[in-house]
């Protein structure tokens, strides 16, 4: 199957520390792959180079075959790339449905549109599709979702996400945090949203919600992958191994 998203050789330095040394990566449609790596593995530095935050030193990306130039988030958005980052990126004074739309509000049709005037009532329509087909529990659509809780605000980024990619998803540490039954919901989004053919980018240092969801897992160490392992492969002792350096590109122990 050829790669939606890939990445070969990408280099980015921050003055003398080399976050990025040569890593790739890559991910096919309707794929849920992990990335993991202890920290300082580059794996925060790759996803912005793959989202647009992040100009590169060298390598290239590829997108459903064809060599891309993310130079903005806006570049990466127009592929169909959306990020739920760690820290949600939500507007906390805002309800769940201006956050779902936040900066894509749909205006009124005719002339109440071009004075400014938006369309909450399809928008809030849409909202509330979008955490039904999530499975995501949350209780009002009108309050500030700085007074929900972190499962709620985790549904509520991963819903906007949902609604405006549709090519990858790419989430950073989504389960972090979380009680049992909200981590059971986030792993749960990710196997519907992997349902509509789109493929999920999953970083976790939780190897066991990695081994649950992930179709392959892609380890990176001081900004290289090195080593990817196929669904059933690995476990979490060999991830961690990897990580860490005590076993090799085979799997041997050093």
């Amino acid at each position: 199957m050829k790669a939606l998203l890939s990445a070969r050789g990408l280099r980015r330095s921050f003055g003398h520390i080399r976050a990025l040394d040569g890593a790739d990566f890559d991910i096919n449609p309707g794929e849920v792959v992990g990335l993991i790596g202890d920290n300082g593995a580059g794996k925060s530095t790759l996803i912005k180079a793959l989202s647009g935050n992040l100009a590169l030193d060298e390598g290239e990306i590829t997108f459903d075959g064809n060599r891309v130039n993310l130079d903005s988030p806006g570049a990466a958005t127009a592929l169909g790339i959306e990020v739920v980052y760690q820290d949600l990126a939500l507007a906390p004074h805002l309800n769940a449905v201006d956050n779902v739309f936040l900066g894509r509000e749909k205006p009124r049709p005719g002339l109440l549109g071009k004075l400014g005037f938006m369309d909450e009532k399809r928008m809030r329509s849409e909202a509330a599709d979008a955490f039904l087909e999530l499975g995501a529990t949350v209780r009002s659509l009108s309050d500030p979702v700085g007074a929900m809780s972190g499962g709620q605000r985790q549904g509520i980024a991963i819903a906007r996400a949902m609604n405006w990619a549709d090519k990858v998803i790419i989430l950073d540490e989504p389960t972090a945090a979380l009680g049992v039954v909200q981590t059971k919901n986030v792993l749960d989004s990710i196997r519907r949203v992997k349902d509509r053919g789109i493929a999920v980018i999953f970083i976790s240092h939780t190897m066991p919600h990695v081994l649950e969801v992930c179709d392959r897992v892609q380890v990176l160490r001081l900004g290289r992958r090195v080593a990817a392992y196929e669904r059933g492969e690995a476990t979490a002792e060999t991830l961690v191994g990897a990580m860490t350096g005590a076993l090799d590109m085979d799997g041997g122990t050093k």
